[in-house]
């Protein structure tokens, strides 16, 4: 390599050089975890914790009285459980509970992913929550960080060739896509600070991952309940009947944006290959492979799979998969319209049991002064031995229910005062929130816990015009990051600055088309009255069966943004 060369190599982002440095994801965490001097992290062991499921973060409540007392921050720590599909036993969802309370704050957190967090880990417990985790023969690994994140797929328990194909496919991907490294189990299984450094070979990921992170869904157009169109990859498969025809690949979905940076933007995957059951494996790996070596890794912003989709196209895509692949591959299939199933209430299994869904708000499961929901829980697995699968929807499924329980659990969890999807109204059905305030780092604004209040208040709007009834997707995000699928929902809140949110709308409900910015600083207390002149227009312009998103689609951002900021 000559001087020149050298001099025009693209400038690699920082935590590139961490990753080459790194010794395959160890750094120094187990020396920073036992330095006792601070309750915070290095800058490098921070970024490489990501990879291990770990985010260090900080009590946002209360930064600002101790900054004026002279304090530091209240550092803590979040631990996501990678999760594959949502699919807990019954023993693995107990111990998950105990540990809640031993190191957590009391509450477990169902995320949009069916993965499962804790909040407010202290730097001294952190090593002990995440071996405890292990122990229950579960992992945070690759629950963050440059990887192949958490898979998603049906939550529902259904005992056919479609649901049975799904869940085997992520079964059969998971240890496919985990990284090789074995720093993950050097450092939590074993704790082995000075063991000696073995270098693993990383077939799929190389000596640094990936650009970013990468996301993997798995769906069929008849039930579409984990917005599989919002990942990096999704695979959507395809059935005559019961009889798998083979899978449709669509690439570059993501939702992260910055706010006034046009450069970046939430992107829904496209179509770009179909591939049997048998060539599924490599192409999943051909099209992670082509990520790897073509993303962008200068900048961080500007390096998921979404921008090389967006700026090289599906034809440029096409051809990048098939050479990693080795062969060329068909184009993908048309499918018929995406429909979103409703997992909620009592359903059965086709194998002789019974499932329920139980809507859990924001994900949050814990006990209040009014509900009992960790509780309710607890008692309900432990007594009758069902098994969780946690949704994209951030809801509970309890799974194989024997018909003559039925009662009897029903009874045990409105003793509880549970909530049933017969209790809510279908907007809170489908209404999502991320934690945002208190305990994440980017929350510009508040989300979980404006939730409820706001989501009433627009309900109330939409009862003056008989709408309340609706089917209408309701997504609260504290920053433009998108943790719950906020442009993917006909109604997108996304925090703005503080007590402020830019409106989103025009998504529609079955997940394959993005919404709209229409107003950009919307003072919270107006965001129900605001919202109340577009359903307005809908009570009396809707055409039939149009939904509340096609409407707003239909009429076009400039003609909702002159409505909506009309006296």
């Amino acid at each position: 390599m000559t001087a020149s060369d050298t001099t025009d190599a693209p400038k690699l982002s920082a935590v590139e050089g961490m990753k080459v440095e790194s010794r395959q994801l160890r750094g120094t965490i187990l020396e920073d975890l036992a330095n006792p001097d601070t309750g915070s992290l290095s800058e490098t062991t921070y970024q490489l914790l990501k990879f291990h499921g770990i985010y260090e973060g900080y009590n946002r409540d209360s930064a600002t009285t101790r900054k004026k007392q002279g304090l530091d921050k209240e550092y803590e720590f979040m631990a996501r459980i990678r999760v594959p599909a949502g699919r807990l036993t019954a023993a693995q969802y107990l111990r998950l509970d105990e540990l809640a309370d031993d190191y957590s704050n009391g509450t477990l957190r169902i995320t949009t992913r069916q993965a499962i967090q804790y909040h407010c880990i202290l730097k001294k417990d952190l090593w002990s929550t995440i071996h405890e985790i292990n122990k229950a023969q579960l992992s945070t690994i690759s629950a963050c960080g440059d990887v192949v994140r958490n898979i998603t797929s049906s939550p529902a328990p259904i005992r056919d060739v479609v649901h049975n194909t799904l869940r085997e496919v992520v079964d059969t991907l998971v240890p496919e896509v985990e990284p090789k490294s074995t720093a993950y189990a050097d450092i939590w299984i074993n704790g082995e600070q000075h063991k000696e450094f073995q270098e693993v070979e990383e077939p799929l990921y190389g000596k640094t991952y990936l650009p970013r992170k990468f996301k993997i869904g798995v769906a069929t157009p008849e039930d579409n309940s984990v917005d599989v169109l919002t990942n990096d990859l999704a695979i959507i498969a395809l059935f005559n009947g019961q009889t798998l025809e083979g899978f449709n690949l669509a690439l570059g979905g993501g939702l992260g944006m910055t706010h006034n940076k046009p450069e970046t933007y939430p992107y829904i995957a496209k179509p770009i290959v179909f591939v049997t059951k048998e060539q599924l494996i490599d192409a999943v790996k051909a099209v992670i492979k082509m990520q790897r070596d073509h993303g962008d890794r200068t900048n961080r912003k500007h390096a998921r799979l979404k921008y090389l989709v967006a700026e090289k196209g599906v034809e440029w895509i096409k051809a990048a998969v098939e050479e990693q692949f080795g062969a060329p591959l068909p184009p993908a299939r048309p499918v018929a319209k995406y429909t979103v199933i409703d997992h909620m209430g009592w359903h059965e299994q086709g194998d002789g049991f019974l499932y329920l869904g139980l809507p859990i708000s924001s994900g949050r499961i814990q006990d209040t002064a009014t509900q009992k929901i960790r509780t309710g829980l607890r008692e309900v697995v432990k007594q009758y031995g069902v098994d969780p699968i946690l949704t994209p929807n951030q809801d509970i499924i309890l799974s194989n229910i024997k018909p003559a329980d039925k009662t009897a659990i029903e009874a045990l969890l409105r003793a509880h005062n549970l909530t049933f999807a017969s209790d809510i109204s279908v907007v809170s059905r489908w209404a999502m929130a991320c934690p945002a305030l208190p305990t994440c780092g980017l929350a510009l604004t508040e989300a979980e816990r404006i939730k409820e209040p706001m989501v009433a208040s627009i309900e109330a709007e939409m009862q003056k015009f008989n709408l309340h009834n609706e089917n209408i997707s309701i997504r609260i995000t504290g920053c433009p990051n998108g943790c719950a699928r906020p442009y993917a929902g006909e109604i997108g809140l996304v925090g703005r600055q503080p007590g402020f949110y830019a409106l989103y709308l025009g998504g529609d409900f079955e997940g394959t088309r993005l919404n709209e910015r229409i107003l950009d600083k919307v003072p919270e207390a107006n965001i129900a009255s605001t919202l109340g002149k577009a359903f307005a227009l809908y009570s009396t312009q809707q055409q039939s069966q149009e939904s509340f998103g096609d409407f707003c689609h239909r009429l076009g951002a400039d003609a909702l943004k002159t409505a909506l900021e009309a006296a």
